[in-house]
């Protein structure tokens, strides 16, 4: 099982709406993936209430790497990513195997 773990922080206002809007957004965008993509068997997004931290944190398992990949290339996980990285400032990711 591979686990990849993004957590980012949103720029205060972008694409016509607010940090917490676009949060909101995002969460609705990356947990409809897990009804769209193969291999992916848990999507969890959360929306950070800490005002210290990473503002919207994603949580994923896949089966294997080549599940992972076949979910970073999918053209729906393209589109999302797209819209996020309109709207975010930064950026942490980890991925690893158990």
């Amino acid at each position: 099982m591979v686990k990849h773990i993004v957590m980012y922080k949103l720029k205060p206002f972008a694409e016509g709406a607010d940090k917490k809007a676009n949060a909101i957004q995002m969460k609705k965008k990356l947990e409809n993936l897990q009804s769209v993509i193969p291999g992916s068997f848990k999507i969890e997004v959360g929306i950070n209430y800490n005002p210290g931290g990473y503002d919207v944190v994603l949580y994923s398992e896949f089966n294997d790497h080549d599940a992972l990949e076949t979910y970073l290339l999918h053209p729906d996980h393209l589109r999302v990513k797209e819209f996020i990285h309109s709207v975010m400032s930064d950026r942490a990711v980890a991925d690893y195997m158990i």
